[in-house]
């Protein structure tokens, strides 16, 4: 089976699949993270998210706190607060990203010099 090529690479280095349902004040992405990846840290200027995890498993770092997530976990990313994730095992990381409102563009997002998680790998 081919793989799909993204829509999109997040400016934390993730893969993002557009997964727009025609709202207004808000957007759905697919966010795909491989293994063994680290995202770049960030925080954000102006939106909140909630984070729905769809398989593999990983670690979510927000403003110093690390929580564990696999199929079924969420998290809420607050506006302007730092936050890193990265891939556990052999298999993808997937969620599923809600932003309200909606993305504005990379601009949104700050890099942070260093998150909870280790050096990046994307």
């Amino acid at each position: 089976m081919e793989k799909l090529k993204p829509d999109a690479i997040a400016p934390d280095g993730a893969e993002i699949y557009f997964r727009e349902l025609g709202a207004k004040r808000a957007s759905l992405v697919e966010v795909v993270l491989g293994p063994g990846g680290v995202s770049r840290p960030e925080q954000h200027r102006t939106v909140e998210e909630i984070w729905y995890f769809l398989a593999g498993m990983g670690e979510v770092w927000i403003g110093g706190r690390t929580e564990r997530v696999t199929e079924g976990s969420t998290v809420v990313i607050p506006t302007g607060v730092p936050f890193q994730f990265r891939t556990l095992g052999d298999a993808p990381l997937r969620f599923l990203c809600f932003t309200s409102p909606p993305w504005p563009g990379d601009d949104e997002a700050i890099p942070v010099a260093e998150g909870g998680l280790g050096v990046p790998t994307v």
